[in-house]
């Protein structure tokens, strides 16, 4: 029996509700597209020995996806979007960015971004992988692109991270809300005569020090790991009279996570938060602060007190013009 024709400005759909338009199917602008962007990316990142970067982050709207290399591997973050993509539609754009540069098929991991708050980006995945290391100006770092949603290194702090290693000379350190202690690992090339790495997670404290061990930075007369609540921290620091005298302050937009008494969330906590942190900062030292909290509006009151200064525009880096992800201010004390 010949099967009814679609009513006139209908369209017709996959089983699972989606869109199976020819553009959404069709991956070649997909593909040149990041073509494109490789041929200048790769050749910035390999005068720098940077092994992973960003080739495309949603630059075509049918195509909403964030495509990060890291060595032989693709990591490729799928964004909710209005009109949903079809499995059949994803899976061929994934073949043909594999075939585009010369990737075994399962070197090509997707992850599905969706709109979240808390912890879910640091929650553990049901899936497994091998961890692999990837270097970045001189430096050497664990990645991971299947068990979590995150891989253990933030790509677009990297210039951040190169502003503190060329301040860190001879100075002691604090990194709050560390992860996988990426700046710890900067300020400790960087000579740093202590470093404080704090973060409430074990995962990511043990991970920290294998970046360290990487880095043959695992001293532990300069390296010190805090393993606990980063707001308790701050309480106790202060309590105790500690001072540093560069501090770097990267904190989560919201977390509800068990092992803190109350919430956090940056925009409403940043007073508090900042006054805390800048407490703890020597004369003459300076702190590093970041978000990537979407619409963060600094709040008047910190910049009566402080001066803060948004050097935004001096940590991005090639492979983040199209797409900042984050803002950044340095205050000096």
């Amino acid at each position: 029996m010949k099967r009814p024709t679609p009513a006139r400005g209908t369209a017709k759909r996959d089983e699972d509700g989606s869109d199976p338009s020819p553009l959404r199917a069709d991956a070649s602008a997909l593909v040149n597209r990041l073509k494109k962007n490789a041929r200048h990316i790769e050749r910035w990142a390999r005068r720098g020995g940077i092994e992973a970067y960003r080739l495309y982050d949603r630059d075509i709207p049918e195509f909403p996806y964030a495509i990060d290399r890291y060595g032989d591997s693709l990591h490729v973050q799928l964004f909710d979007g209005k009109r949903p993509l079809s499995r059949a539609g994803i899976d061929g754009h994934l073949a043909a960015l594999a075939a585009a540069l010369g990737l075994q098929p399962e070197r090509v991991i997707l992850k599905h971004r969706r709109r979240q708050r808390g912890s879910a980006q640091y929650e553990r995945l049901e899936r497994d992988g091998p961890s692999f290391v990837v270097s970045e100006y001189g430096l050497r770092f664990e990645v991971n692109l299947h068990r979590y949603l995150d891989t253990g290194l933030f790509l677009d702090h990297r210039e951040t991270r190169r502003l503190v290693r060329d301040e860190a000379s001879g100075r002691t350190v604090l990194n709050l809300f560390a992860y996988t202690g990426s700046f710890s690992v900067y300020a400790g090339a960087g000579g740093a005569r202590r470093v404080v790495t704090v973060d409430m997670s074990r995962t990511y404290q043990d991970w920290t020090w294998r970046n360290l061990e990487l880095n043959t930075l695992d001293d532990p007369a300069r390296q010190k790991m805090v393993c606990g609540d980063v707001l308790g921290f701050i309480a106790d620091a202060r309590r105790r009279g500690e001072r540093y005298d560069l501090i770097v302050l990267d904190p989560p937009s919201f977390s509800n996570s068990k092992r803190m008494d109350t919430t956090f969330d940056i925009q409403r906590d940043q007073v508090s938060l900042l006054s805390g942190v800048l407490a703890l900062l020597e004369p003459g030292g300076s702190l590093y602060f970041s978000t990537n909290r979407q619409g963060f509006r600094l709040d008047t009151a910190l910049g009566e007190r402080w001066p803060f200064d948004d050097i935004s525009a001096r940590t991005l880096t090639e492979d983040f013009r199209r797409r900042p992800a984050h803002r950044c201010w340095r205050v000096r004390a």
